[in-house]
């Protein structure tokens, strides 16, 4: 699939199938992700790869807005090695998503508020630092679920901003892009 096309194709779903994702599907998109770029390339990152229907309930009472962990058939967890990573850990999370993606299948990151509970489920002592879950399935064949829905149909209004509206040139105000070059 061309990248571009993977890129502004890519939505964050919640809603899955049962289908468990093949365990060569979930190493070419964990090999993706650890291929991202990092500072200095310290690679701060881990993976723990949650498949188990009991651990990703468990994984679901650890945030506000994470109850779809628990219906995906696979969770990445994505650890760092201190807070100061978590720029690298988005480019992770974004570049695992889009592997995803290119595979055709459906992902959605998700914030563990509760950092205890979410550390006993999985096991995480003192030291790392987790990001980030990312949610991984095949995308539902009935489309989103009834909240997620609802929720599209309230943001639909706004759809994506204008590129006009959010480049700048050379200084911030100057919206006026320059010549082309030959």
């Amino acid at each position: 699939m061309d990248p571009y096309r993977v890129i502004v194709g890519k939505r964050d779903l919640r809603t899955y199938t049962d289908q468990a994702i093949p365990t060569g599907a979930l190493f070419r998109i964990l090999d993706a992700a650890r291929r991202s770029g990092s500072s200095r390339n310290r690679q701060p990152w881990e993976f723990i790869v949650v498949t188990d229907r009991e651990q990703r309930a468990r994984l679901a009472r650890c945030g506000r807005f994470t109850a779809h962990l628990a219906t995906a058939p696979s969770v990445v967890v994505i650890l760092i090695e201190s807070p100061r990573d978590q720029f690298d850990a988005g480019r992770c999370a974004q570049t695992l998503m889009l592997a995803a993606w290119s595979q055709g299948i459906a992902s959605c990151p998700a914030t563990i508020h509760y950092d205890a509970r979410a550390r006993e489920v999985l096991g995480v002592g003192e030291g790392p630092v987790i990001a980030t879950a990312v949610a991984l399935g095949y995308p539902h064949p009935r489309g989103r679920g009834r909240i997620e829905g609802a929720a599209l149909a309230i943001l639909a209004g706004r759809g994506r901003k204008p590129l006009e509206a959010l480049v700048h040139w050379d200084r911030y105000g100057n919206r006026r892009a320059p010549a082309a070059s030959a």
